[in-house]
């Protein structure tokens, strides 16, 4: 019983962990070109990746779920390669959580970056460092904090997520109940008590990742202004 309860939460870090993990990798390249570029596609690429904000959680799912689906282009790709379909596996999950939570990565690094200073960047071209170097080794430190903050968020946000989860994993234990959807299953079991417990616990967690994140930002301004 103890080990059914842990399930849900064991899963919901493992996917956190994989989906922040994966949004650092994909996002840094993407944040850096929306800082950098001046090209007039850059704004129709910034509201891309500001369409999670202000959709509704369930028609993101919906169309994910379409077209990871068997009749979708990305499931039949999946289906050709022997790999199935995402749809109710934890990898649809990830797929899920990386589109929803790539406006938390993107955004706060991209203020990072546009942080930079433009002299540091041209002092370091004058040596003949190379883009790739000048990006590896003075933007990215100067924008350290940037990606603490997307670490984070990015993680809390995929804790918490939920009507997109529910509408590609939908509730198999073990493979997809995450915590979010185990709270929702207590209360609709009328099991207040475990709901409760995880509940509490989310709201606890919650709290110290704002903390973690106001005390961040204010050492770094602090900082700053020395």
């Amino acid at each position: 019983m103890l080990e059914t309860y842990w399930d849900p939460v064991w899963l919901t870090l493992r996917l956190a962990t994989t989906t922040t993990l994966l949004l650092l990798l994909i996002g840094t390249p993407i944040a850096w070109w929306l800082a950098r570029s001046r090209r007039w596609l850059r704004q129709p690429v910034a509201a891309i990746v500001a369409l999670p904000l202000v959709l509704p959680p369930t028609v993101l799912g919906f169309y994910l779920l379409l077209v990871m689906g068997p009749d979708g282009w990305v499931g039949q790709i999946t289906q050709s390669l022997g790999i199935g379909l995402l749809p109710f596996t934890f990898e649809g999950l990830v797929v899920a959580s990386v589109i929803y939570s790539l406006p938390f990565t993107v955004q706060p690094l991209q203020n990072a970056f546009e942080a930079v200073g433009e002299g540091f960047m041209e002092a370091a071209a004058t040596l003949r460092a190379a883009p790739w170097e000048r990006f590896l080794f003075i933007a990215v430190p100067l924008a350290r904090n940037g990606f603490l903050t997307a670490s984070v968020l990015t993680f809390a946000h995929t804790i918490g997520e939920f009507g997109v989860i529910l509408m590609i994993g939908g509730n198999i234990p073990g493979e997809t109940k995450v915590l979010s959807v185990a709270i929702y299953d207590h209360v609709e079991s009328l099991e207040y008590a475990q709901a409760h417990w995880l509940s509490a616990g989310m709201v606890v967690f919650s709290f110290v990742v704002l903390v973690t994140l106001y005390a961040l930002n204010g050492k770094a301004r602090a900082g700053a202004l020395r």
